[in-house]
């Protein structure tokens, strides 16, 4: 059944619907090793893949995924799907690994849904209507001074920021839900332009519902629909946390405090 285009409750049960399916075929899959399709995809991203498309398609959404790109690109609202982000932690049984989605409307970032798949705790957010850890209000932790920030970090940055403490934990989507709920105080991306639209969309509307604040490291739009587009996301519990934090980006940052 498609789900109504207008209707966030029937887009949020249709990314549930994915979720699922993505659950059941990661299950179901023996192998999680290296697929030998291209450098960094495993059987079982191919896997959650091949379920979350079809579900989407099913709805009458369009889809974007890290793994099979593009689908249906005419329809009016496209969910951007990671299906198994930190599938390399999953491989190695890391215990941080996630699926995340974000249907995407005219008007932008509408629904969100991220489900970390180890431990099954779900982060969802609606424009305009909040954020929610397990069903319950979240908030950012309100932190504003770096030198008192937990930070997560993606890749490797110049020196030490000036942060209090910082954590390296491999997946994206989680850290910046992480950074929603208070559990992190501010993310940086030290790489360049390696992370796609599937890797942040989802924990970036929960993150903004949740009062946080997220950006691309050089002002760029973060919402794209291009799946060989890549942006830098820097996000923080407030604005001081994010300018802070942009600042050190080891290439576009001032180099303060490094």
């Amino acid at each position: 059944m498609s789900a109504p285009i207008d209707d966030p409750d029937a887009l949020a049960g249709a990314l549930d619907d994915a979720a699922l399916a993505i659950a059941e075929a990661l299950w179901g899959t023996a192998d999680w090793g290296e697929a030998g399709t291209h450098p960094g995809q495993y059987h079982s991203d191919l896997a959650a893949d091949a379920a979350a498309v079809s579900v989407l398609d099913a709805a009458g959404l369009g889809v974007l995924s890290e793994e099979s790109g593009r689908h249906a690109p005419d329809r009016a609202v496209t969910v951007v799907v990671d299906p198994l982000d930190g599938s390399t932690n999953a491989s190695r049984r890391l215990s941080w690994w996630a699926t995340s989605l974000c249907a995407v409307d005219r008007h932008g970032l509408a629904v969100a849904l991220v489900v970390d798949l180890r431990h099954g705790t779900r982060w969802t957010a609606r424009r305009g209507g909040g954020a929610q850890r397990d069903g319950e209000e979240i908030r950012t932790s309100g932190c504003i001074d770096l030198s008192d920030a937990i930070v997560g970090l993606n890749g490797v940055p110049a020196g030490h920021g000036g942060w209090a403490q910082y954590r390296a934990l491999g997946a994206a989507a989680l850290d910046l839900c992480a950074v929603a709920d208070g559990t992190l105080d501010g993310f940086l991306d030290c790489t360049t332009d390696e992370l796609g639209s599937w890797d942040y969309l989802g924990a970036t509307l929960v993150c903004r519902e949740a009062g946080g604040v997220v950006a691309d490291a050089t002002g760029r739009d973060l919402t794209t629909l291009d799946h060989a587009a890549r942006r830098i996301p820097v996000a923080g519990a407030t604005s001081p946390i994010l300018d802070a934090l942009r600042d050190l980006h080891p290439r576009y940052g001032t180099g303060v405090g490094l």
